[in-house]
């Protein structure tokens, strides 16, 4: 497996365990714009770098094969004179 892979695979098993954010429900903080508790405000965050993380893993990670076309999914093209 290519380092990049390496990497991007350590990088979601750290997403993953930040997903697990049981230390930060009891907390009572001050509210994100006098509207959002702490752990609503962390899931905003995390939402985030969720999306970015799929962002990496459709860019770096993606197999090309799936890119690759068909010949036989092709239209058949017409040459007629």
């Amino acid at each position: 497996m290519k380092t990049r892979h390496w990497l991007i695979a350590l990088w979601v098993v750290i997403v993953y365990a930040l997903h697990q954010d049981v230390w930060n429900w009891s907390k009572a903080g001050p509210l994100l714009f006098g509207l959002l508790p702490p752990g609503l405000t962390y899931h905003l965050a995390y939402s985030v770098l969720a999306a970015v993380t799929m962002a990496i893993l459709v860019r770096f990670a993606w197999p090309a094969h799936l890119e690759q076309d068909d010949p036989e999914d092709q239209p058949e093209t017409d040459q007629r004179p």
